[in-house]
């Protein structure tokens, strides 16, 4: 029956493209705790892996895309089926930062590992904990339609806010005091940057898993809650 064979192509595809884009992320968490775990056990190796691993990651958002359109162009999806391919597209872009992000960390670990011991590195560990988590529970909000898990995201990023902001400060004054390390310190504010980053594109795909289940368009809404009180 025609009809029964587009219907089989359809879910099909869509259970592609929900696969593609949870191995990637699988991947883009492997590459990032690779990272983190390359900085603290100073692991040249590590770092490299990470940085070749990277490609899987690439290759895999311009998969989801050419899944994405393909079911558009394709099967016209509507309602649910359709905010599917749109946020599964969206959520893509925001793991290939993401794992973009692991590749800094890790590139700057190898600078790092070249120098003497640094034992601020360990500092970074409750941040990359804490940014891995958001993102473990953005795409859980994703794959389970979690609503609640993903608008509290918001919240727990505010946390990981403070705890970067915290950390800046104290390694930017011992970058002034110096004392023969300050490459390697400057190169660890960039790591601990990136981790932040982390933070907010797993917010990003929190508020694709919003939209999926919704259909509501949350991203700025903390803004316009804040512009209606000013008003008021």
């Amino acid at each position: 029956m025609p009809g029964g064979h587009i219907f089989r192509d359809f879910d099909h595809a869509i259970r592609n493209l929900k696969d593609e884009v949870l191995l990637m992320a699988s991947l883009t968490r492997q590459n990032l705790e690779r990272a983190t775990r390359a900085l603290i056990e100073r692991d040249i190796e590590l770092s490299r892996t990470v940085i070749g691993d990277d490609s899987e990651v690439d290759d895999l958002e311009m998969k989801v895309d050419h899944t994405g359109m393909e079911i558009l162009v394709r099967h016209h999806p509507v309602a649910t089926d359709l905010r599917l391919v749109i946020s599964s597209m969206k959520i893509s872009t925001c793991l290939e930062r993401i794992s973009d992000h692991a590749v800094n960390i890790a590139k700057r670990a190898k600078k790092i590992c070249k120098g003497s011991d640094l034992p601020e590195v360990t500092l970074v560990e409750p941040l990359y904990a804490l940014a891995d988590s958001l993102l473990r529970d953005a795409m859980t909000a994703f794959t389970d339609h979690n609503i609640e898990l993903a608008e509290g995201l918001k919240l727990r990023d505010k946390e990981l806010d403070k705890m970067h902001k915290s950390l800046i400060s104290s390694l930017s004054q011992q970058l002034e005091e110096a004392n023969g390390k300050s490459e390697s310190l400057l190169h660890l504010i960039f790591v601990v940057r990136s981790l932040e980053r982390v933070g907010d594109l797993a917010v990003n795909i929190g508020e694709d898993a919003v939209f999926l289940g919704t259909a509501q368009d949350i991203r700025h809404s903390s803004r316009k809650e804040t512009k209606d009180t000013e008003s008021d």
